[in-house]
């Protein structure tokens, strides 16, 4: 049965947690400790010794948690308590296993004595409890003497944590002029402390800088405004710093602070006013209308919305002459032109202007009133002003054919000043880049200088310009717009060239063409043309017309049995007129082709000579034909291209030795009495191979490198000893360094039937020695006789050449 003792810093163990030891009472413990209610007549059940109707299997060990304080310091290893079972007897045939959470590393157990201790410091606030195992094993056998049995060490707090602001440091805002308690924020600061044990988490707030104005609420962090009146425009900013404290506040308890930045919002309790009463203004007299003459300025203390200002003009003289805006950036009167001054007609004005706040607050109506007024003098200045036209603008009509030199308008300017100068007037060039006005210089009659086209220009904008004599700086300018009214003189016509076709199995009233027509005039009763044949052809016998009288006009057959062959085209006069005054008139002539034509009227051939496709073939028919055709084109440059690029047979020069031809052969040689792969009969009289008769034709292949016969002397070609010839080769390919490694290429698969030799290539030769001994030529046999002559060691030397 497990038993367990603590230490308990001189509290009892009901004072640290109300642990309950009961011998064999597994059950109410853990009731108990759960805190789950006990059922009516369970307890009593548990602690009687009357016989139950039930009996359960009795448990050897009873449980209960350790407690330990946190943030120890000691040097020593802290006691936590004490692990017994009632199988050991003190012979230490008991050990002791602690498993879990912390195990090892934070809390270690004497496995002898059952003593648990804490090897590391504790924190709470990192970790508040431990969940471990405890077994009891024979030390002998390793066997498990109790079942392993969960406890828990709890950690108890101490006041090591002073409470903190997360959220800081706090803005805030509040209006000015709020009454007092008006709610500003509210701070909150966190304790890391248990709160549920002694007051190490129990946070009070007080206030250390900001008052008189604000208090804070010891319980709750909420800052309040305790100052009535207070005015933005004195103070707007201000820095409070809230403390909060644990352990109720009382002596000895740790605390932190914050600070919080509150800032006044603006109220409208300032009304507007004009720094002046009186301004005075002077604007000239040529000042254009939306001209700024001056600015009035009223001064509000407050900002935002509450400063916004709208000015009007209430009273004076002025009002129909000026008007004010107000500036939304600077909230400033703009005092503009609202019509054209003239010294000569006022030479000054006066304004009476107001300023007012156009957003109120009721509460501070008493401070009021919320609007000011100034008056504004202005005074006009006079300018010596260019010429002024009366009208302003004119408009003229003139008909395109008016003689030069009419005057269509009679332009009027004058000085307004009081002194009235003469005008001059002209005409802006940029204006009339044709020049086809003029203007008189001092009646301002305005003429044609040139005929004017309706149909090149409907329309002319000139700029007249009138000049003071005395000051030629002065210059006033109007525009006249003139329309050129239509007369006329345009006759109608064909718009484009008109060509038409008759079938020759027409019929007689069969329509041909539809004809109309253009004129450039534009009269005022709208176009209206009269078709007929000219006079010339007022009898034709083979068409006739028709007016539409939609100023179109029909082309139709008078007749049947047109014929190609008799004539292909006819040309058909057609006179075209107007209905203007005069009426105008002129000739279009409609060309015509006789064409041949199917049954249906679809167009065969217009040409007696021409043979045209039927129409009726169709798009896919003509695709087909074109790659028919295509196809042939290019099988023929195939054919062409294989003819240029066949073999051709190799024809031995007659221009080349013969016995220097490097030739490659597919089959294999089999030394000297191997004749059958070529005709050695050449190399024994090269000048029989190349006597009369055709050159002999190579069929097996064709050789991979030109001829070296040019390098031969003369004399060897007389020698008919091809033995006396290799070694002349011979002799000439060892004297010379740039010349070939080879005499003559031939390449073998293999060396002939029961050949003994290995290889006659020479392609390794280049690694061997150039002192070569050839000497086991001698042992080949007989077939490798003359080889062995030619490398070897002869009897006598044989003549060069």
């Amino acid at each position: 049965m497990w038993t367990s003792g603590r230490m308990s810093n001189a509290k009892s163990w009901l004072g640290l947690g109300m642990s309950l030891y009961f011998w064999g009472l597994m059950d109410l413990t853990t009731t108990v400790l759960s805190g789950t209610p006990t059922p009516p007549g369970k307890l009593e059940a548990l602690l009687s010794d009357k016989p139950q109707s039930h009996s359960r299997t009795k448990r050897s060990w009873v449980w209960n948690q350790f407690f330990v304080l946190e943030e120890y310091t000691g040097t020593d290893p802290l006691y936590v308590g004490k692990l017994h079972s009632d199988m050991d007897r003190g012979d230490g045939s008991i050990k002791y296993i602690l498993s879990g959470e912390g195990a090892g590393v934070v809390f270690t157990i004497d496995d002898t004595t059952g003593d648990i201790h804490a090897i590391q410091r504790l924190d709470r606030e990192e970790r508040a409890q431990y969940t471990l195992r405890a077994q009891a094993l024979d030390r002998r056998t390793g066997r498990p003497m109790e079942p392993e049995s969960e406890f828990i060490i709890k950690i108890q707090d101490i006041n090591d944590n002073e409470p903190k602001f997360l959220d800081g440091p706090y803005v805030a805002t509040v209006p000015e002029m709020s009454p007092v308690g008006t709610s500003v924020i509210q701070v909150t600061a966190t304790d890391a402390d248990d709160p549920t044990y002694g007051n190490s988490a129990r946070v009070v707030y007080s206030i250390l800088q900001g008052q008189p104005y604000f208090s804070v609420d010891s319980k709750t962090g909420v800052i309040r405004t305790a100052l009535m009146n207070m005015d933005r425009e004195a103070k707007e900013y201000y820095e409070v710093i809230i403390q909060a404290k644990d352990m109720g506040g009382q002596l000895g308890g740790l605390a932190g602070t914050t600070t919080v930045n509150i800032t006044l919002l603006d109220v409208n309790d300032n009304p507007p006013r004009f720094p002046q009463k009186h301004y005075q203004m002077s604007v000239l007299e040529s000042a254009p209308v939306s001209a700024t003459v001056g600015r009035v300025f009223a001064k509000d203390l407050d900002e935002g919305i509450n400063a916004e200002m709208k000015y009007t003009i209430v009273d004076g003289d002025g009002a129909d002459a000026f008007d004010i805006n107000t500036d939304p950036n600077f909230q400033v009167g703009i005092i503009t032109v609202k019509k054209p001054l003239s010294f000569e007609s006022k030479k000054s004005y006066t304004l009476k202007v107001e300023g007012a706040n156009p957003h109120l607050e009721m509460r501070f109506l008493n401070l009021g009133p919320f609007q000011d007024t100034t008056t504004v003098h202005i005074s006009v200045e006079d300018v010596d002003e260019p010429p002024i036209f009366e009208p302003g603008f004119y408009f003229v009509e003139v008909p395109e054919d008016v003689a030069i030199g009419t005057t269509i308008q009679i332009i009027s300017a004058k000085d307004p000043d009081v002194t009235n100068n003469s005008i001059r007037y002209s005409i802006d060039r940029s204006s009339d880049p044709g020049r086809f006005f003029y203007v008189d210089i001092t009646t301002g009659a305005l003429m044609t200088a040139r005929p004017l086209d309706r149909e090149e220009f409907s329309w002319h904008n000139i700029t007249v310009l009138a000049m003071e004599m005395n000051n030629p700086s002065q210059v006033g300018s109007v525009s006249v717009t003139i329309k050129v009214l239509d007369v006329n003189d345009n006759a109608p016509e064909f718009p484009r060239f008109y060509e038409a076709f008759v079938c020759e199995n027409a019929k007689a009233g069969q329509l041909i063409q539809t004809v109309s027509a253009v004129d450039q005039d534009d009269p005022h009763s709208g176009q209206h043309f009269y078709y007929s044949l000219a006079p010339e052809a007022a009898n034709n016998p083979n068409f006739t017309i028709r007016d539409n009288q939609d100023n179109t006009a029909r082309i139709l057959t008078r007749r049947s049995g047109f014929r190609q062959q008799e004539q292909s085209v006819f040309y058909l006069p057609i006179l075209i007129a107007d209905s203007g005054q005069p009426a105008l008139s002129s000739t279009g002539t409609l060309t015509i082709q006789v064409c041949t034509c199917g049954d249906d009227g679809h167009v065969l051939s217009c040409s007696p000579e021409a043979y045209m496709l039927p129409v009726s073939l169709s798009r896919g028919a003509l695709i087909a034909i074109l790659a028919c055709i295509f196809v042939l084109l290019v099988l023929v440059l195939l054919i062409l291209s294989m003819r240029r690029h066949r073999k051709q047979p190799y024809i031995i020069d007659d221009e080349e030795n013969i016995h220097e031809n490097i030739v490659r052969y597919d089959d294999e040689g089999g030394g000297e009495e191997d004749t059958e792969a070529f005709d050695i009969a050449a190399m024994w009289n090269p000048r029989e191979a190349q006597g009369g008769g055709a050159p002999k034709t190579r069929q097996d292949m064709l050789p991979e490198i030109e001829s070296l016969s040019r390098y031969v002397p003369q004399t060897c070609a007389v020698n008919s000893t091809v033995h006396s010839y290799v070694l002349a080769k011979l002799y000439e390919a060892d004297m010379d360094l740039w010349a070939p490694p080879f005499d003559s290429l031939q390449t073998y698969m293999f060396e002939g039937d029961g050949s003994v030799a290995g290889s006659l290539s020479s392609l390794q030769s280049a690694t061997s020695d150039s002192e070569q001994s050839f000497d086991f030529l001698r042992d080949w046999g007989p077939r490798f006789r003359k080889l062995a002559e030619l490398y070897g060691a002869s009897e006598g030397p044989a003549p060069l050449w």
